[in-house]
């Protein structure tokens, strides 16, 4: 009989809600965190009574119910609405693209207008875009694309847009509304307090070791628990031996300044490609603070190295087929769950990492979260 039900290799949100759906079925878990936290990405500190994203934005949005209602158990949550702006050398656009960016940009202010001009410039590109770049213009034209796509794309991904592959961008969001809501979700907000309310309660009943690592103890660990729920990278599991995922990977410059409006908004982007820096956060705007100062983050895109936080999978065709190889050796772990960001090696939005969980869950314990 051993000690636990569950071994939870990190303490971010995938761990936190498969712990909190294991406990309601009676199930005991050891929580396991190489930070000094839990938390994840989500977790946050408080400086000068502002709750500060420490890991980069986390603005909650999802058009699920469930999961909707799910995080609404744990956290009450406010009214914010995600609206950025870009900033071009000066310029400000609003995000994403919608009336308000074409009205700036060209000086018209008919749906109608905005769409002439868009494909006078769409038209540019007649074959099937071969890079990023050309697949960017043949979406929102040369304008939006030189001004609020270009740098920005080309800090994130640490390469030029010819040198991009066109998949990378898919679609752009467009609209010919006056409506700077980002998303386009039916529910958005952040949790009152901050997302460590939502954090205690997931883990609230687990016992908790932070600043370890699992795979320096892994069959120590392994001996402690029925299964194990591992959500770091797939690849470091398995000793890198097919070789390394790609990732991004972000640096953070936090400051606190003598203002109580630093920016008049939550993100700003930096859009051009001088800017060593892709956006600029200012937490108080996430829970409408009053404070007499503020705090922001830099955000600076970086190549991730071992020993970095990986952000972003380079989900490009190479990485995809070695994460397939990886995947493979990870379904004949019969005692052990890869879940979440990183041990499934995907982009994942808050709402999907907690529908994946919960469906994990439902799966492990044959019952409906």
């Amino acid at each position: 009989m051993k000690k636990y039900d569950y071994v939870l290799v990190g303490g971010g949100l995938y761990s936190g809600v498969f712990a909190y759906l294991a406990k309601k079925q009676g199930k005991k878990c050891l929580v396991l965190e190489k930070r000094d936290h839990i938390g994840g990405n989500i977790y946050c500190e408080e400086v000068e009574e502002i709750q500060v994203h420490r890991y980069g934005a986390h603005i909650f949005h999802t058009s699920n119910k469930a999961v909707w209602q799910f995080v609404n158990e744990l956290a009450e949550f406010n009214r914010y609405t995600n609206s950025p702006v870009a900033n071009y050398k000066g310029e400000m656009y609003n995000l994403p693209f919608n009336m308000n960016t074409f009205s700036k940009m060209w000086g018209i202010s008919t749906p109608e207008e905005a769409k002439k001009k868009i494909k006078e410039q769409t038209n540019t590109i007649s074959k099937e875009p071969e890079n990023l770049e050309e697949q960017a213009i043949r979406l929102v034209g040369t304008d939006i694309y030189e001004k609020l796509v270009k740098g920005y794309t080309e800090k994130q991904w640490g390469r030029d847009c010819k040198e991009l592959p066109a998949f990378i961008i898919k679609r752009l969001p467009v609209r010919f509304t006056y409506d700077n809501n980002y998303f386009n979700d039916l529910y958005q907000g952040i949790p009152i307090g901050g997302y460590n309310v939502i954090i205690e309660k997931l883990f609230e009943g687990c016992d908790l070791e932070c600043s370890v690592d699992y795979l320096e103890k892994k069959e120590y660990y392994d001996g402690l628990g029925d299964k194990t729920v591992y959500t770091g990278m797939i690849d470091t599991y398995f000793g890198y031996s097919h070789g390394k995922l790609e990732y991004r990977s972000l640096k953070f410059q936090t400051e606190t300044v003598d203002t109580d409006n630093y920016q008049g908004v939550a993100v700003v982007n930096y859009t051009d490609r001088e800017t060593p820096y892709t956006r600029i956060i200012e937490h108080k705007h996430f829970a409408f603070g009053t404070q007499e100062k503020s705090v922001i983050t830099r955000e600076y895109p970086a190549d991730w190295e071992e020993g970095m936080e990986p952000y972003y999978p380079v989900n490009n065709k190479k990485n995809q087929e070695l994460y397939a190889t990886y995947a493979a050796l990870a379904n004949q772990e019969s005692h052990v769950i890869f879940g979440g960001r990183l041990g499934e090696y995907r982009y994942y939005d808050m709402d999907k990492v907690i529908e994946s969980a919960m469906k994990m869950a439902e799966s492990e314990f044959g019952t409906k979260s």
